[in-house]
């Protein structure tokens, strides 16, 4: 997704290089759930998770919280981290981070360790990829990957007083909700195929976290079912009768198959996202290119309810954590429905 585009003739939904939100689009709704430190303790550090690796609640609809969601988006889009500009000091330190609730939560290294490192990057850069093996003889050789990217892109220009482009919606929100997803499963052990939890770097500088993994899990014959990834999920969708918005939506019956693990909506078709062709520019697009099966983007950024898209203003205080609490909730169902399926259900069309 690293394109430049004017808004309404290019600004993509999700994460793509140095495009601008136009200043026309409007604020989220007043609804939303402010950031408010004094709810809840917020990690001062990458090794303090405090409350994250907590025993599973068998409860689905009330696994994730917005106090949950808050505690780990506190840290992952602080000043501490400047951005997590790929390379960087900040963006160790949110790889430390993800590495302590992964191994708190019994979600074990794909490799030999958490980290998966970029080749020819210039400075330090990995991807940070966890497993949560299946529990099923057969279906645990497949493995479906969950993913988002963690880096944004650091220190901008000053706006404010303020430098730090601290992309809490893009892409801390994914983020988190892969983080989330990683607790549950790495607690409950309800799946039968094997889950891949994956945290991309250098997505702002042309999915190359996401390209080098996809080529070497091809190199090494994985056998991937489906990707499924979340980008920009921190604040609701106006005016639509469904959670989430699937990119690339006709090219797959992903939605229709999630759908029907749910008591509601959980995902439909955004107009705008088939417009500016958002299924090509976020992490889902090199799985789709190296292996060929059902690679798709999950985001919650309609165009209308967010404008500090690689902004300074992209800050905790625009996000929605109890909507990040219901779609977390509501994705529990989903994932566990296609991974647990005695057959491959997602095909593309």
């Amino acid at each position: 997704m690293k394109k430049s585009f004017l808004f309404l003739a290019g600004m993509l939904a999700l994460s793509c290089g140095s495009s601008k939100i136009d200043e026309s689009v409007t604020l989220q709704s007043e609804e939303a759930v402010k950031f408010d430190r004094s709810l809840m303790e917020v990690p001062k550090k990458a090794d303090d998770v405090n409350g994250i690796g907590s025993a599973v609640n068998t409860s689905q609809n009330q696994f994730s919280s917005a106090d949950k969601v808050g505690a780990i988006m506190g840290f992952l889009a602080s000043d501490e981290l400047q951005g997590r500009d790929t390379g960087s000091e900040g963006i160790e330190k949110a790889a430390t981070f993800i590495e302590n609730i992964f191994s708190k939560n019994n979600v074990k290294p794909y490799f030999e360790t958490y980290r998966d490192n970029l080749p020819d990057y210039e400075t330090p850069a990995f991807n940070v990829v966890g497993v949560v093996e299946g529990n099923d003889p057969e279906l645990k050789n497949e493995f479906v990957i969950i993913g988002a990217h963690y880096d944004h892109i650091g220190l901008i220009a000053e706006e404010n007083g303020d430098k730090i482009a601290n992309g809490a919606n893009d892409n801390a929100t994914g983020t988190t909700t892969v983080l989330e997803l990683a607790r549950y499963f790495g607690k409950a052990k309800t799946n039968k195929r094997s889950i891949m939890f994956v945290l991309f770097t250098a997505e702002e500088k042309g999915l190359l976290g996401s390209k080098h993994l996809s080529q070497k899990l091809k190199e090494e014959n994985l056998n991937l079912y489906a990707m499924i990834n979340y980008e920009m999920v921190g604040v609701p969708l106006v005016g639509k009768d469904y959670l989430a918005y699937l990119t690339g939506f006709e090219e797959s019956n992903m939605a229709e198959v999630a759908n029907s693990y749910t008591d509601e909506t959980y995902a439909g078709f955004l107009p705008k996202a088939k417009e500016f062709n958002l299924f090509k520019r976020s992490d889902n697009y090199p799985f789709h290119e190296a292996f060929g099966v059902p690679s798709q983007t999950f985001s919650t950024f309609d165009f209308t309810n967010f404008n500090h898209y690689h902004k300074v203003g992209d800050e905790l205080s625009e996000m929605d954590f109890g909507h990040m609490a219901n779609l977390i909730n509501k994705s529990i169902p989903v994932i566990e429905g296609v991974v647990n399926a005695p057959t491959k259900e997602i095909k593309y069309n």
